[in-house]
């Protein structure tokens, strides 16, 4: 699997997360082999405020490798990471971060700050930004139209 077929899977999580009235966005963690180890998608809205794709995939891919350093993993997500994400991915020590769109209002891997690459940390990540970022970008808008025209 390549880049390309890491986020079509992080965006069929998303869209999973819509249907389920979450703000749609997904994320999957891959290992070194390529591998998908981890997968999550938005859960806040059924209750949990941690219930962020990006930790939802990393608690999965820990599980699965059996630690909670994920050094020389990839983190894939449909949107932006915040500050809380940005944190998690730093602390568990993934190696590469990957996203589609931009969130100027949230985002804290390259749009308000960039906690995954600030120096004064004891761990940074290679980011790539943009991938796949007008499908991501047209799932989130579709369902925020959505949700405004159910609250008119």
């Amino acid at each position: 699997m390549d880049q390309a077929q890491w986020m079509t899977e992080a965006l069929a999580l998303a869209e999973q997360a819509g249907a389920a009235g979450e703000i749609p966005v997904g994320a999957v963690i891959v290992d070194r082999d390529g591998q998908i180890i981890g997968r999550g998608s938005n859960r806040r809205e059924a209750g949990d405020p941690l219930g962020h794709a990006e930790l939802i995939a990393i608690r999965q891919a820990a599980g699965v490798i059996g630690d909670w350093r994920l050094e020389g993993t990839t983190m894939v997500v449909t949107l932006e990471p915040c500050a809380m994400c940005a944190g998690a991915l730093v602390n568990a020590r993934v190696g590469r971060l990957i996203f589609g769109a931009f969130d100027p209002k949230a985002g804290f891997c390259g749009s308000l700050g960039s906690l995954v690459q600030d120096a004064r940390l004891n761990h940074r990540l290679e980011v790539i930004s943009g991938v796949e970022a007008e499908a991501s970008r047209k799932l989130l808008q579709g369902f925020f139209q959505g949700l405004r025209k159910r609250l008119d």
